[in-house]
């Protein structure tokens, strides 16, 4: 199995090359920034037979989509500048926190037409990378696997008539994130987040 410090480097290194704007295909490039609420569903599984529950968070959400030419077609990677960090609650009871990050790309569709308002649709992939797993009041080794799941996407951009390359945003994504949990390395259960993650922000195609 790969070490999360590997599997942090590889995403890193993947980030850049998508960020990697070439001064010939620039046209094809926009960079969008948003504020963004993370939902957990609202079962999160259980941990060790108790029911677990994911806190709601909030964080900045820069994103890169590359459009594919004149085609309705683009791919968008979503970043975090920051580690999503919650805190989970077992049985009511304050009990665990974690941060991770969710890197998630999704192959989109946008229905053009004669307006401004632009509505688009996604599907594609989340990674889930957790670390810095604490467990309250307890030195016990509290470990998260790195998790991979389904993505979807549902938004619209809107460039105002006296905008040339700006715009605004606003989009909901559901993710599937769903890590098994050791404690001292035995298997406690599954936490399952599958959060929907809702973002508010500005675009700038160049």
């Amino acid at each position: 199995m790969f070490k999360r410090s590997t599997i942090q480097k590889s995403l890193f290194v993947v980030a850049l090359s998508f960020c990697a704007v070439s001064t010939s295909f620039a046209s094809n490039w926009q960079l969008k920034v948003g504020g963004s609420l993370l939902a957990p569903a609202s079962n999160n599984g259980t941990l060790a037979g108790a029911k677990a529950d994911v806190s709601y968070e909030y964080n900045l959400t820069p994103s890169v989509e590359y459009f594919f030419g004149d085609s309705p077609f683009s791919a968008e990677l979503l970043l975090a500048v920051a580690p999503f960090k919650h805190d989970i609650k077992l049985d009511g009871a304050e009990a665990a926190t974690f941060k991770h990050l969710p890197p998630t790309i999704t192959a989109k569709y946008h229905l053009k037409n004669s307006t401004r308002f632009t509505p688009y649709i996604g599907v594609g992939l989340t990674v889930a990378v957790p670390w810095d797993e604490k467990l309250r009041g307890s030195n016990s080794k509290l470990e998260a696997d790195v998790t991979y799941g389904v993505a979807g996407q549902l938004g619209f951009n809107f460039q105002p008539a006296d905008a040339k390359n700006w715009g605004v945003f606003a989009d909901v994504r559901y993710a599937q994130v769903e890590s098994d949990v050791k404690l001292d390395g035995k298997d406690i259960g599954t936490l399952e987040v599958n959060p929907l993650v809702y973002t508010l922000g500005y675009s700038y195609k160049f």
